[in-house]
């Protein structure tokens, strides 16, 4: 028997992608019925083994979820234009992925980099101030959910990320996956993206309190460049709240992003889980017919 998986993926614009080992599906809901996109991968772990040692496996395997979410969002969105658009090309790829990065960097590392140096007077001790920093950048990160919440088309893309997240619920306790199963399970999931998130803003705080107190220009890209480590030490985390073994450390610190999924996905509806249901079934069904892949074991894919 093959190396257990779990599957993970995203919402996107009236739909979900799911991934499996070697493919990928994106199943979206138009007016006419759901349409299918599937892909073949290749996990770059597997092209370049050097990705796949720990800690160096967590940024390797952020970038490549991203690649693949901004093409899976470029297709739902293909859907419903009023004349076909042609696909991404590598062009328009990077710089979508590249604005995504510096939208990123000003927002959750520039701007707290900022505004902490209105307070560092008055704290004189280093970890403190990187708590300080670490709350201004939850902080931000909870407004900025809220704000995109007030939007409608928002609002529906989470009522998919809890389809997708009740779909692999349903699969990994061993349920066949239909409509009246999937509906009966939590929209919450301990290796959803939100988790890492959460986890790599708390890990922050740890690493940078080993770097003092640099000038502003200097404490953001001494940021930006341990940025790896950071999101290397987190995805190691989420392995490890992934496992039904987690020890009662990892529960606590992921305890923060459950909840905070309450807000990033919303109950679906019956269509909507339909959605997730052909995603998943589509790329389960060709790991099965291939490896023979194990069922229902949590696993690493962060979703």
């Amino acid at each position: 028997m093959g190396q257990r998986f779990s599957y993970g993926g995203q919402a996107v614009i009236e739909g979900v992608m799911m991934r499996g080992r070697n493919n990928l599906a994106v199943a979206v809901r138009r007016s006419d019925g759901i349409i299918l996109h599937e892909e073949k991968l290749r996990p770059w772990a597997q092209r370049y083994p050097i990705l796949g040692v720990p800690f160096i496996r967590g940024s390797a395997a952020l970038i490549e979820s991203l690649v693949m979410g901004v093409r899976a969002l470029s297709f739902s969105a293909s859907q419903f234009a009023e004349e076909e658009e042609a696909e991404l090309t590598t062009k328009d790829l990077i710089m979508t992925i590249g604005f995504a990065v510096l939208l990123t960097v000003g927002l959750f590392i520039a701007l707290p980099a900022y505004l902490v140096r209105l307070v560092q007077a008055n704290i004189s001790s280093n970890v403190l101030l990187n708590i300080v920093e670490g709350l201004i950048k939850i902080g931000l990160f909870l407004l900025y959910i809220l704000g995109i919440s007030a939007m409608e088309d928002i609002r529906r893309v989470f009522e998919y990320h809890g389809a997708e997240h009740k779909a692999i619920n349903c699969y990994e306790a061993g349920e066949p996956l239909t409509v009246e199963n999937v509906a009966k399970y939590t929209t919450v999931h301990r290796r959803c993206g939100t988790n890492f998130l959460l986890i790599v803003f708390f890990t922050s705080i740890f690493v940078f309190s080993f770097f003092g107190r640099p000038p502003f220009l200097q404490r953001v890209l001494l940021h930006v460049a341990l940025l790896p480590i950071v999101a290397g030490i987190a995805y190691e985390l989420i392995r490890l709240a992934g496992r039904p073994n987690r020890p009662w450390w990892v529960e606590v610190i992921t305890a923060p992003g459950l909840l905070l999924q309450k807000l990033t996905t919303r109950e679906p509806d019956a269509e909507q889980i339909e959605v997730a249901i052909k995603a998943l079934q589509v790329v389960v069904d060709k790991d099965q017919a291939k490896q023979g892949t194990a069922l229902g074991s949590p696993g690493h894919v962060v979703h």
